[in-house]
């Protein structure tokens, strides 16, 4: 590891993958195993440019390079978050294959034009925004609400930045499936795959990975589900490969 500032309330986590660690603070929204997941589940080129929307403190980009040779960037628009991922970046000799932005992923476009990544993906802010809800720090009211974008600005920014053919790949909450169904096909992004996770093998979904493929035909495929925890209460074996970084993902 490089030597990078460390501040703080400040810690190093491994990311239990290629050597790889992140700079995370309890201070600030976290990532959990929704953004491994999603990290693992993309479909991205082997080159080209692939963007993570809503990066946070850049674990999805972090982890995208043990899976593929492509330019990676990642937007952000919390200050904090956004150096942290920048440091871990550094910390991981990772300059050359990361760029981390600050900014408002709705005025992306203005700088990069339409059409310039290959492949997108994004962990989005899950819960609406309704007055007297929010009781959260900054950081993590911003990153759990939809405080500065909503779903359909995420689809909309999506589309716009997407190559024809590209493909957007999100995690997300199953309850708010069918509006995401709705927008991506408002916004030409057709979803081709999705895959349920659930806690337990009997228990309900609590998280669902979604992708779409912009200006796609319609054909859409529901794999099979992705159960977390064992009867003892020990990671599924498929939940063990995608942590350490052997599985990309079934598909």
């Amino acid at each position: 590891m490089q030597t990078v500032p460390i501040y703080d309330q400040e810690r190093i986590d491994d990311l239990l993958t290629h050597d790889l660690h992140i700079i995370q603070s309890d201070e600030v929204f976290s990532f959990s195993m929704d953004a491994v997941l999603l990290a693992r589940f993309a479909s991205v080129p082997k080159y080209g440019r692939v963007l993570d929307l809503c990066t946070g403190n850049g674990v999805v980009p972090l982890l995208l390079t043990t899976r593929t040779e492509a330019q990676i960037e990642g937007i952000e628009i919390q200050e904090r978050l956004a150096d942290m991922a920048e440091r871990s970046v550094r910390m991981n000799g990772l300059e050359d294959r990361i760029t981390i932005r600050l900014g408002d992923l709705r005025d992306l476009v203005g700088e990069t034009g339409h059409g310039a990544y290959d492949a997108i993906t994004v962990n989005p802010p899950y819960m609406p925004l309704r007055a007297g809800e929010i009781k959260l720090n900054t950081h993590q009211a911003i990153a759990r609400h939809e405080i500065h974008c909503s779903l359909e600005e995420v689809i909309q920014a999506s589309m716009r930045l997407l190559r024809n053919g590209g493909k957007v790949t999100m995690v997300h909450k199953p309850q708010r499936l069918g509006e995401i169904i709705s927008l991506l096909r408002q916004y030409r992004l057709e979803p081709k795959l999705i895959r349920f996770v659930h806690p337990r093998k009997h228990m309900e979904a609590n998280i669902v990975l979604i992708e779409a493929l912009r200006d796609g035909k319609p054909d859409m495929r529901i794999l099979p589900p992705l159960i977390v925890y064992q009867e003892d209460g020990q990671y599924c074996p498929e939940i063990m490969d995608i942590y350490y970084g052997s599985n990309e993902g079934t598909k």
